[in-house]
């Protein structure tokens, strides 16, 4: 295919992320220059574009919507621990306080790191 020679300035920046982005896809400048050229100009390629845009948004918005109920989850859940906790846990008398609030500071040391390595050895509750 005859090819037509064209000389466009492009600002400093811009050429270096070219040369770059040709660099790792291992192609030609000319040849991302003319794809991008030919994407602009295309008649569908603003339709095709709001497209990919719209499944990716309607995409993210259900993984929020599973988020925000797997929140709502914890939440319960933990109000439900709290309230069956505080109602079947009666108060310490003053002289027993510090004793247990030195256990509680040990054994929730202990909770926090256990919790801490299983997050990092991806060990989850719902898995």
């Amino acid at each position: 295919m005859k090819r037509t020679r064209h000389t466009i300035r492009l600002r400093p920046e811009l050429a270096r992320e070219l040369a770059e982005f040709a660099a790792r896809k291992r192609v030609s400048q000319a040849a991302i220059v003319e794809a991008a050229l030919s994407a602009f100009l295309s008649p569908e390629g603003p339709e095709r574009l709001e497209a990919a845009f719209s499944r990716r948004l309607d995409r993210i918005s259900k993984q929020i919507d599973k988020l925000g109920y797997h929140v709502e989850v914890g939440n319960e859940s933990l109000a439900v621990f709290v309230l069956t906790w505080l109602t079947s846990n009666p108060p310490l008398p003053p002289e027993q306080r510090p004793a247990a609030q030195a256990q509680a500071k040990k054994r929730f040391e202990a909770f926090i790191d256990a919790v801490a390595r299983r997050m990092e050895s991806d060990q989850r509750p719902t898995q």
